[in-house]
């Protein structure tokens, strides 16, 4: 029942009250001693609260949960060690620009500084990778302090923020007001990009013959996948789908070159290099996609949309800048164009498209009858609905589902970027199934992340989370070794995981409340997967036993030009043929 404006409450009370207000209908926690007084008011909260097994768990669960609902997540912990482990959800939160709040429980203020017991200096800590954050020590400060953190978190460039309350603060009493105004004089994100500017980068489209439009997780964020998909069929512009944006713009269209980067296709990566002008949407330029900064896209004139405009120019020099909702801007490109011409580039096309006839990812056979991890991914997603979210933790099987899964709907692949955090893929699956129940959540992981979060399968299996994870093993840290095969001289130091003997998966996952099941043939797949699409009231887990020496391909050595990219170990695309 909503409390009264002036109603005497606890600082817990408020806390939740506070917590309703802004919408929030879950939460992902782990009680402990100094936010112990907010769990009491919970309990009868119409939030539903989610007890994980570990802080970090609680994290990543919220941002799964954010990615797949465009809501802000919601994490809580205690201070000390609760609130230390929820440090790498927040710099990840913060590395994919995903919304959330994380509310940690401090010691009583009078003890702060002092080294109290499971005191830490969380704000602090956290300073570089959040937002915002707020230490709060008065009772009647929680209100203001919830409702701004929200709207930090979900608005502008969306990100973390830390509310770190004192439990004193929470145990005192204080009238509850809730607040008509938020005093942020200093935050005034740019949504309404610069009329000038879009007719200006519209101009430049029309008149250019080797344009890309390079797409990065800002458009998922921004949910601008329908004007992202006006501006192409206007323009006949090829797209390019950054990692964190796969899925925003179909892959099944034929002017979808694929992913760029380290590990992109060659058409993308292709693309970037020979065009004369990149039309850069809500995306960074990170290193991953430019590779050797000084020879990345020698060619092209740069338009850079983005809502933040600390990031235009940081990494790229940009000829035309930007700033604005990345969804603002393309609708608004799209209204100018509508008085252009279209740029002549069906030589451009023609050439793209065949690189990306030429070159497409594939794989070699596995030996002796065993399976291919490639080959283990792409069948799933063969098999899987249409609607499937897809959730990946760090490494070789994350670029293998990036090229082998059918990326067609936005807002449906999750992984790490920025970060690349091992040990996401499982807690995020949970989040991503909480905020959809009715969509299948496949969680494809490798045996090295998965053996550092799947914990939180007994969470799943406790509030009847029925998320499917696939294991793939290959019984080594995958993409460590191949970097120690391909620059190491294959000197395997500390990449064998020995999971071909520990831990027996299935065991494993039976033990925490799973249906679990093995498969190390293509027979043993089929039957397996078969089965698995069926059982939709329990969490599942899947370990494929694949090859060890498979690689990802294609791939472009850090630190170099992406003109070095190599589809085989020593192969190059042949670029000279395909220059215009």
């Amino acid at each position: 029942m909503a409390k009264q404006d002036g109603e005497l409450l606890t600082g817990a009370q408020a806390l939740v009250e506070s917590l309703e207000r802004v919408g929030v209908e879950v939460a992902f926690g782990i009680p402990g001693g100094a936010i112990l007084p907010a769990y009491d008011p919970l309990f009868d909260s119409t939030i539903r609260h989610i007890l994980t097994r570990h802080e970090q768990g609680a994290g990543h669960a919220a941002e799964g949960y954010a990615l797949v609902s465009g809501k802000v997540g919601v994490c809580i912990a205690t201070s000390g060690p609760g609130a230390t482990n929820l440090v790498t959800p927040i710099a990840n939160a913060y590395m994919d620009s995903t919304p959330l709040v994380a509310i940690t429980g401090q010691v009583n203020s009078g003890a702060i500084g002092t080294d109290a017991f499971q005191e830490a200096d969380i704000r602090g800590i956290t300073m570089p990778i959040t937002k915002h954050s707020f230490l709060i020590k008065r009772t009647e400060d929680i209100p203001l302090a919830i409702k701004e953190a929200f709207h930090i978190a979900g608005t502008g460039r969306k990100g973390p923020v830390l509310v770190d309350i004192a439990k004193d603060a929470l145990a005192g009493t204080a009238p509850f007001h809730w607040p008509d105004e938020m005093e942020l004089p200093g935050y005034r994100p740019t949504l309404e990009p610069h009329a000038r500017q879009v007719r200006a980068a519209a101009k430049l489209i029309a008149e250019s013959r080797r344009p890309v439009l390079y797409v990065g997780g800002g458009v998922a964020g921004a949910r601008a996948h329908r004007e992202l998909a006006e501006l192409v069929e206007l323009t006949g512009i090829p797209v390019v789908t950054t990692l964190m944006a796969r899925g925003v713009f179909p892959d099944s269209h034929e002017l979808h070159m694929g992913m760029p980067g380290m590990h992109g296709t060659v058409a993308a990566v292709g693309a970037l290099q020979k065009a004369d002008l990149l039309v850069a949407l809500g995306t960074r330029f990170d290193d991953r996609v430019t590779g050797l900064v000084s020879s990345f896209a020698p060619e092209a004139k740069v338009i850079h949309a983005d809502v933040d405009p600390a990031e235009i120019g940081k990494n790229v020099p940009v000829d035309i800048p930007i700033v604005g909702d990345v969804k603002a801007t393309i609708a608004g490109l799209v209204a100018q164009f509508r008085k252009h011409e279209a740029p002549d580039v069906d030589a451009w096309v023609a050439m793209l498209s065949t690189m990306k006839e030429r070159y497409q990812p594939r794989w070699d056979e596995a030996p002796d009858g065993q399976l291919s991890p490639q080959e283990v991914i792409q069948r799933l997603g063969e098999l899987a609905p249409a609607d499937t979210i897809f959730v990946t933790g760090v490494g070789q099987h994350q670029m293998w589902a990036a090229h082998f899964l059918p990326h067609e709907t936005p807002n449906s692949f999750l992984n790490s970027g920025g970060a690349g955090t091992m040990g996401f893929c499982v807690p995020a699956a949970m989040g991503a199934k909480v905020a959809n129940p009715d969509r299948m959540v496949w969680g494809i992981d490798g045996d090295g992340c998965f053996q550092m979060t799947n914990q939180e399968l007994v969470t799943c299996t406790v509030n009847q989370i029925p998320v499917k994870i696939a294991v793939i093993n290959n019984n080594v840290l995958g993409m460590v070794r191949q970097w120690q095969s391909l620059f190491y001289e294959g000197r395997y130091s500390n990449t064998d995981l020995n999971t071909d003997s520990w831990p027996n998966f299935p065991m494993l996952a039976e033990a925490m409340g799973c249906a679990a099941f093995r498969a190390t043939n293509e027979e043993e797949m089929e039957d397996v997967l078969a089965k698995v699409m069926q059982i939709n009231d329990r969490p599942v887990v899947v370990e494929f036993v694949v090859h060890k020496d498979a690689m990802v391909w294609p791939m472009v050595p850090a630190g170099v030009s992406n003109d070095e990219i190599k589809v085989a170990r020593d192969m190059a695309p042949e670029w000279e043929e395909e220059v215009l």
